[in-house]
């Protein structure tokens, strides 16, 4: 079977990956080099019990904070709202408490074992060492706080979460010493983990598709090509490209190639930034997060990350320098004694997100031959192994457990 695989992004190479070792003749491309889109920026989070969506019940009352206040954990900014308005709709609408149980049940499914995929794939490359098993850590304020987010919590251990209660500044600190501020309760989760390097953990995975026989070039895909009913490959600048399968995987950029076939996913691109400290003069075991904000801070291999922050503003615009600031400030709150000298310069990614916060995996009814694999949204990193096992299975056998139902792209009509 030669399959095309349109993004290289993390969780395209890891479908590749999958796909060139079960005996595919695997082709991928993207105009970018591999990783280096929002693969390479994330907060390096591997968070396989993170099955609560982003809308929650009660959502709807926090929309005018997003729309009014500049320096929130999600802002819409007033010249994107009308854009933003349909997604917001739909956003709001998967917040019925039923369907928030199926989305979680959909989640868990698919991140189920997500540490194990990530070490197959590691311990093939010879590249263990980028995985770093010492649990996450949030932090709140209160107990006050806390009960803000406590549906989000309670969903994720009904689904297995494993959660450690840290009562005071000093249980919070016996697990972080470093960590200052006015933080009285912790949440320690102890089966999650992260990368150190997300970039270099998705070259290598490239570098993987490689040794297993498959091909990456820096190309873009500039259409999905069809003939008879069916999808046949995929035209770039040096012309058609053929396949007898083509997988979807160009993240925020996935709706524009599917438009002209007649589907329209609301599929929107939430701005995520970091900022990089070569020395911030404190230490970490692990990701931390200031659940107020929305913020990661996590220890990587070449310095800290300070990472979060939800923007819209589609494709187009430039970065938003402010939005980046705040993830300073954010720092301060939690490590005020951490130097800031020597901060690179802000980076900003496309997270390609759907209102109900599941991807869209599998076949696509309509054509034949289309596969999908992107809009993983906050949990690219975590889902990006998963899903290459996944849709491996799906297209080469054996069929897999999961049922993919719930990740088509008919959900959206």
């Amino acid at each position: 079977m030669r399959v095309i695989v349109a993004g290289a992004g993390i969780v395209g190479l890891c479908v590749a990956w999958h796909l060139a070792r079960g005996g595919a003749e695997v082709l991928v491309l993207d105009g970018e080099a591999p990783g280096s889109g929002a693969s390479s920026g994330n907060a390096g989070a591997i968070s396989a019990g993170s099955v609560a969506p982003l809308a929650m019940p009660g959502v709807l009352r926090q929309v005018p904070q997003m729309l009014l206040d500049p320096d929130g954990a999600l802002h819409i900014p007033a010249r994107y709202a009308l854009k933003a308005a349909p997604w917001l709709l739909r956003f709001v609408a998967s917040a019925r408490p039923a369907r928030v149980e199926a989305i979680a049940d959909a989640l868990a499914g698919l991140l189920f074992g997500a540490m194990e995929q990530h070490r197959l794939i590691l311990a093939e490359e010879g590249a263990l060492d980028l995985i770093r098993e010492t649990g996450q850590l949030y932090l709140y304020r209160d107990r006050a706080q806390f009960q803000k987010d406590a549906g989000g919590w309670a969903l994720r251990q009904q689904h297995g979460m494993r959660v450690e209660f840290l009562d005071g500044l000093g249980a919070i600190q016996e697990l972080e010493p470093d960590v200052r501020g006015d933080y009285q309760l912790g949440l320690f989760i102890p089966e999650q983990g992260s990368s150190i390097n997300p970039q270099r953990q998705a070259e290598v995975v490239a570098r993987g598709v490689e040794r297993l026989g498959g091909r990456i070039r820096r190309e873009a895909v500039q259409a999905i090509t069809t003939e008879g009913g069916r999808v046949t490959g995929v035209m770039t600048a040096a012309g058609a490209e053929p396949a007898d399968r083509v997988v979807l995987a160009a993240g925020a950029w996935s709706g524009r190639l599917l438009r002209p076939l007649g589907i329209d996913v609301p599929l929107e691109t939430q701005r995520g930034y970091h900022v990089m400290l070569p020395d911030a003069g404190i230490s970490l075991q692990r990701p931390v997060v200031p659940s107020d904000r929305k913020a990661f801070i996590s220890p990587m291999e070449h310095g800290l990350r300070l990472a979060g922050t939800v923007e819209f503003g589609g494709l187009e615009h430039p970065p938003t320098p402010r939005r980046a600031a705040l993830l300073l400030r954010d720092l301060a709150m939690v490590f005020p004694q951490a130097r800031t000298e020597g901060a690179g310069e802000h980076w900003m990614g496309h997270r390609p997100c759907l209102p109900d916060s599941l991807p869209v995996l599998g076949p696509v009814q309509r054509w034949p031959g289309l596969w999908c694999a992107f809009g993983h949204g906050h949990l690219g990193l975590t889902g990006s192994a998963p899903t290459g096992a996944l849709l491996a299975q799906a297209m080469l056998g054996p069929a897999p457990n999961l049922d993919l139902a719930p990740y088509a792209v008919e959900r959206f009509g």
